[in-house]
């Protein structure tokens, strides 16, 4: 783990958004790209205060500060990409969209939030739903917008059996979807027999950036660095 990753963990753990901030922009203005960001800096800072809390060494209280304070960190950063007009502005008459959101009581959303922010760098409309969303209000919001992308994401491992009534109902929609699994989980475990064979399980924000390139190729990425 380098030094940048513990130092804003301490950030975070502190709810020091300003110092936070500056961390984040001086590694933007540096060179790093969103992936790199999202998946170097974010996750691994958010693992390492996981496994503090896991060993005790921090208490409930402090994890949720470190996880507003990253879900404020990343609004930020979504805002600055925005002012300075990175994401693609998808002309198109109709706009692809995305739904996002974590199994009923999952209630760690960060990762889902870096998703979303994936797919509007790509020019795509978004709705992130976040934490703890029932089946059935998930089912009754998809039928609504029809998005053509739905991402689930769980970190629990008992909750692999209720990830299978959620693929096999988003599936069933009429206007068929495409289902995307995420999840820290995803690089340990085969969770392909709660799936569908359509179901696209994606361990990482690299790999939901490249699978959105290949299976849709349009809204090309663009750099957020030039």
């Amino acid at each position: 783990m380098n030094q940048q990753v513990k130092t804003l963990a301490s950030l975070l753990l502190a709810g020091d958004t300003e110092e936070a901030w500056k961390l984040v922009l001086t590694e933007y203005q540096d060179g790093k790209t969103s992936l790199q960001l999202y998946e170097e800096l974010f996750t691994r800072a958010m693992q390492y205060i996981g496994e503090l809390w896991e060993t005790d060494d921090i208490s409930v209280a402090d994890e949720h500060l470190a996880t507003t304070t990253c879900d404020y960190l990343l609004s930020r950063y979504a805002y600055l990409l925005k002012k300075r007009s990175y994401f693609v502005n998808n002309d198109e008459k109709i706009k692809r969209n995305a739904m996002f959101f974590c199994l009923q009581d999952e209630q760690h959303y960060l990762g889902l939030k870096m998703a979303s922010l994936v797919f509007e760098e790509r020019g795509w409309e978004t709705q992130l739903h976040g934490a703890n969303l029932p089946l059935e209000d998930a089912i009754q919001t998809a039928e609504e917008a029809k998005p053509e992308v739905i991402l689930l994401s769980f970190t629990l491992l008992y909750h692999a059996e209720k990830l299978s009534s959620y693929v096999r109902e988003l599936e069933a929609l009429p206007h068929k979807p495409a289902i995307v699994v995420g999840g820290r989980l995803l690089p340990k475990y085969d969770f392909r027999k709660y799936c569908s064979e359509n179901t696209k399980l994606l361990s990482s924000l690299s790999d939901l950036d490249s699978w959105i390139a290949a299976e849709f190729g349009h809204g090309v990425k663009m750099d957020v660095n030039d």
